[in-house]
């Protein structure tokens, strides 16, 4: 069945469901997805502190009479008249009855008196009590992604442990006689597997626990005998899902118990590609030429892989930029393009054919150009669909705005 990339992207959806869960300690939460409803039971600050060092004033006066001194994690409550003062320091107790903060700078004092010498408003200096963070405030919600800022907020509120989804648990591997694995010796007309390691990784970096199970011949038993050895959430293979004479994954697959959803997708490059399900695992047959195969995991891979995960961001987002490049499409399908996003515009690759290797190194995303967009013009809006997010540069450029 030949569906479009919406559809299929439907298709996957309706079929992927989210892993269980697992608690673990906040320190080992990195790039897990929280799997429960997180609310502050601390209000932040938790009471109303200094926000640097100086003293604090009651009344409105040009001199204090200093009475004593708070310092951070003191637990004084200091009493003040009009005209009196306190020496306190950044992070220390506030006393209630002190109106205001004024930095050391703007004073002069002999320990026992200031002058001040530049005068500040009412509850200045002062961070007050839930003015980060209320009581009861949500602090993560079920889907969330944890970053180290997360795990700072969790922290915060004295959490040690955390209820996350599990890491989908992903089987990797290719067909192809033709193939040697990159520790492996050619001989003859083979070639190195490129797919399966790269497909590894990049399961890897969305936060898979993967498996690597070799690869097969271009025979039924082989492949038969790979498929029937896994235990994960879903298989993912490179090759032979076409219709050549050696190109036996979809067979193999329908014969071990495959439910297929879609076997074609109305993409360039990639048509070949196959989803379905044996029982409760997912497979994604993608095609074995390189380019084509890294392509079209991430338009249906990581969807997989990110609902799987129970993140609730799964959609592709996008960047509207302008293209910096003329292009013209020879056949009306969707058609898949990639480049590089340098932060004001999107040049396409130079080539980008999808037996190509060394294309995705030199990009750091894509675009989709649809059916109907026959020609894309230097200046044309377009949709960039990042892959590589590490957004930096090897030039010091004026960053401030």
């Amino acid at each position: 069945m030949s569906v479009t990339i919406t559809e299929a992207i439907n298709l996957i959806l309706q079929v992927t469901t989210i892993k269980k869960s697992e608690i673990i300690p906040i320190e080992e939460s990195l790039n897990r997805i929280c799997a429960e409803k997180i609310n502050a039971s601390l209000p932040l600050p938790p009471f109303n502190n200094s926000a640097m060092d100086g003293f604090g004033l009651c009344g409105e006066c040009d001199s204090y009479s200093i009475i004593g001194k708070v310092l951070a994690g003191d637990d004084k409550d200091f009493v003040l008249l009009d005209g009196e003062c306190i020496a306190i320091m950044t992070g220390a107790k506030v006393p209630k009855s002190v109106e205001r903060v004024i930095p050391i700078e703007n004073t002069d004092n002999n320990n026992e008196k200031i002058i001040i010498n530049k005068p500040v408003k009412l509850s200045a200096n002062i961070r007050h009590l839930g003015e980060d963070i209320h009581e009861g405030e949500k602090v993560l919600s079920i889907g969330d992604f944890i970053d180290a800022s997360c795990i700072g907020l969790l922290a915060s509120q004295g959490i040690t442990h955390i209820r996350v989804y599990q890491r989908p648990k992903v089987s990797i591997f290719a067909s192809g006689s033709e193939l040697k694995l990159h520790f492996e010796k050619l001989q003859g007309s083979q070639i190195y597997n490129s797919n399966t390691p790269h497909l590894i990784a990049r399961a890897k970096e969305l936060g898979c626990e993967t498996i690597f199970v070799g690869k097969s011949d271009d025979n039924i038993d082989s492949l038969k005998a790979l498929i029937n050895s896994l235990d994960c959430d879903i298989i993912i293979t490179s090759g032979g899902v076409s219709v050549g004479e050696a190109d036996f994954t979809k067979e193999a697959f329908t014969s071990c118990g495959m439910d297929t959803l879609f076997s074609k997708v109305e993409i360039k490059p990639g048509k070949p590609t196959t989803f379905g399900k044996i029982g409760n695992t997912l497979v994604l047959n993608l095609p074995g030429n390189p380019l084509a195969s890294a392509l079209n995991f991430e338009l249906f891979g990581k969807l997989m892989i990110a609902k799987l995960s129970g993140l609730k961001t799964y959609h592709h987002h996008f960047i509207e930029t302008k293209s910096t490049s003329n292009f013209i499409k020879n056949r009306k399908i969707d058609t898949i393009i990639p480049g590089t996003f340098d932060g004001k515009s999107f040049k396409i690759a130079k080539q980008f054919s999808p037996g190509m290797v060394n294309v995705l190194n030199n990009c750091n995303g894509f675009i989709v150009l649809n059916s109907q967009t026959a020609e894309l013009k230097k200046g044309d809006n377009i949709r960039f669909l990042p892959i590589k997010w590490n957004f930096s540069r090897e030039d010091l450029v004026d960053f401030t705005t």
